[in-house]
Parts: C-alpha cells; sequence; structure tokens
C-alpha cells in the first residue's frame, strides 16, 4: 500500500478534480502491475495496473489507495474490470466519499466473491487528497493560506510594498502549493495592489493542471488589463455588486478578457459571503483552494473558520511599525478569545523559517 500511495502522490498536480490514486497489482509474491491516475478523463490507476498485469492480473491481490468506483462517469466503473480480470482479493486504503461510489465498490467486489479489506493506511491516503475529501464530507474545498511574513508579522512596507520580504527559495516552494491546487484565490485589495499572476510557475515539476484563478472582488473594480488575464487557466471574478448599467458593462469587458463574472450573496458586512463563495467552489468540483491574500480576507476567511492549513513563511528581517498584518481580526478582550494555532511542521526553505499550522480546534 506503500508503494501505491507512492504512486497516487504523481497526480498530486494532475488529477484534480479526482483524487490521486495509485495501485499495485501482486501475485505469488511479485509485483505485476502499477498505475496511478494522472487526468481527468484518462485510466482510472487500476485500469492501467490491470492493462501492465494483462493475464498475470488473475488471481492476484489489488492494494490500492482509494476503493474503486462502481459507477460509469468519464471512464467505466474499476470494480467490474477488476472482477473481469479475475482478482482474487482487494485491499483499499479508504472508502471514497463520493456519493456515486460510497461503498457500492467494496458491495460489487463482495458480490463476486473477491476479498475486500480497507484501513490500511487510511490516514496517509486522506491526507493525499485533504480536499477531495473536504469537498464530498463537509461540501466545501479544503481551504490552504499561504502567508509570507517579517520578524515582526509584517507583510508589507507602509506603503504597501511587498515584494519581496521572503527569499527565491520560498518563493519558489510556494508555487509548490498553487501547483497542486484547484485555484488561487485572492481579494480585490491584493490584486490592486500587487497586479498578480496568480499561476504556478515550477517546470522542475513536470506537468502541471493549471490553476483556476478566483478573486472576491465585492464591487468588481478588477481592471481587464490586469496581469491574470496573460496566463492559461479559468478565471472566476465573485462580486455582490449592486446591478445597474454601469456594472453590466463592467462585467462584459471582464468577460471579454476571459473572466467568468458571477454576482453572489453579500454577507453581513456587505462583502461577498466566503460561504457562499465556498459552496461556490465545491459545485464547481474545486478540491484544494489556495489563498494569498492580504489582512483583510485572510481574516474574514478565519472568522468563518473557513481555514484549514496555514503555510507561512518568516524572513529573518524587520520591516518596522506602520506595515501590513497578516490577518485583520476584530480586537479581543480577553486572551480567551484569541485564535490558536497546531504546528504540524516547521522547517527551513533557504534563509527562511516555514510553518505549516492548522487552527487548534480542527
Amino acid at each position: 500500500m506503500m508503494v501505491a500511495l507512492e504512486l497516487a502522490g504523481r497526480g498530486l498536480n494532475t488529477a484534480d478534480p479526482n483524487p490521486r490514486v495509485g495501485c499495485v497489482l501482486v501475485r505469488d509474491g511479485q509485483l505485476v502491475g502499477s498505475g496511478w491516475h494522472r487526468r481527468t478523463g484518462e485510466d482510472h490507476a487500476e485500469i492501467i495496473a490491470l492493462k501492465e498485469a494483462g493475464t498475470a492480473a488473475k488471481g492476484a491481490t489489488c492494494y490500492v489507495s482509494l476503493e474503486p468506483c462502481a459507477h460509469t462517469g468519464r471512464t467505466g466503473p474499476c470494480a467490474d474490470a477488476l472482477v473481469a480480470a479475475g482478482i482474487s482479493r482487494v485491499l483499499f486504503a479508504v472508502t471514497d466519499p463520493n456519493t456515486s461510489v460510497r461503498g457500492a465498490g467494496a458491495l460489487r467486489l463482495r458480490e463476486a466473491g473477491i476479498e475486500v479489506r480497507t484501513g490500511l493506511l487510511e490516514a496517509e491516503a486522506r491526507e493525499l487528497n485533504p480536499g477531495y475529501f473536504s469537498r464530498w464530507e463537509r461540501g466545501r474545498p479544503w481551504v490552504r493560506a499561504k502567508l509570507a511574513a517579517s520578524l515582526d508579522g509584517r507583510t508589507a512596507l507602509p506603503n504597501r510594498v511587498s515584494q519581496w520580504i521572503t527569499s527565491p527559495e520560498a518563493r519558489h516552494d510556494g508555487h509548490g502549493w498553487r501547483a497542486r491546487s484547484s485555484a488561487v484565490l485572492t481579494g480585490i485589495g491584493t490584486l490592486l495592489a500587487d497586479d498578480p499572476r496568480l499561476d504556478a510557475r515550477r517546470e522542475d515539476l513536470g506537468e502541471i493542471c493549471p490553476p483556476a484563478r478566483v478573486v472576491v472582488d465585492s464591487k468588481l473594480q478588477t481592471p481587464p488589463g490586469a496581469r491574470l488575464f496573460t496566463r492559461p487557466g479559468d478565471i472566476h471574478l465573485l462580486h455582490c455588486a449592486p446591478d445597474d448599467e454601469a456594472l453590466r458593462r463592467k462585467a462584459a469587458d471582464l468577460s471579454k478578457a476571459g473572466a467568468d463574472v458571477r454576482r453572489l450573496a453579500a454577507g453581513s458586512n456587505g462583502r461577498v459571503s466566503l460561504p457562499t463563495v465556498m459552496e461556490l467552489l465545491a459545485d464547481m468540483e474545486m478540491n484544494e483552494i489556495h489563498v494569498e491574500a492580504g489582512a483583510i480576507l485572510c481574516g474574514a476567511l478565519l472568522e468563518e473558520k473557513l481555514i484549514d492549513e496555514v503555510v507561512l513563511y518568516t524572513a529573518p528581517v524587520l520591516l518596522g511599525d506602520g506595515g501590513a498584518g497578516l490577518f485583520r481580526l476584530a480586537p479581543f478582550e480577553d486572551m480567551s478569545q484569541r485564535p490558536s494555532f497546531r504546528v504540524l511542521e516547521a522547517g527551513r526553505v533557504g534563509p527562511d523559517v516555514r510553518l505549516i499550522l492548522a487552527p487548534a480546534g480542527d
């Protein structure tokens, strides 16, 4: 199963919106077939492994990191293919949360007389696909906020200059997190201040499925000449501005530039409702959302309990008073109100320190 999980990881940047899945076929103690799911619409891991094994698949044991599917979607059901190949035993790490699959794959295999076991390295299998499980189990994507700050917790100078706080190594590492995500999300403040491209630039990773770009832009202020329109990938502009003739003209110009412009409900603060944003992104089959935004949007996401993970790069520099912070939050009256985090991982990236954190209550 460890080999199957390693194979699944090869689809980290390409399998989306499907889960990353790996499969190994073993017969008489020998590996006879292996595969991993590369891209939506292409063969699933089990099918690739069966094709490699050929007739040697008969009587073999199948180790697969996710329950084999039992329905016809973009491809045929893997459970039926395993039955037809004469597989004698199937071990899968974790049940598929997709309502079209959940339990049905295991049932199909058992009905065909195949021994089925599950739960082997389940935690590792879930960790490989946090967004896929989040989307099916919670109805929203997994949200990862990437932040870069100085030792005194500043993300920019008082004049909003922020390039560059951290090292080239940290920025290179950050693009790896972008590459694995369904979408990179930012706010209109960051877009107007930095004019970011929001794409994943890591040639060393090989093939990458370009992440979508999502801008929370309550008043629809995105300029049609913004740099994000120059890079491949879908662009979604989400606003809650009143519908009038000026707005319709602006939306038409942005649509011509290549954006999908959507009007969503406003929250109590008059800005786009962030829970509604996450529901929309889940409906669009987005699994992992990579947030690169300023203190206002990051603070709002934190207050709405929509951040699942924080990747924080801290540079050994000071930016002084008056600079922007990491999260803009309402004042606290008591220390018990302060949000807290668990440190999942700590290490160095070039001269900087990288912390991976999760909200303490999760």
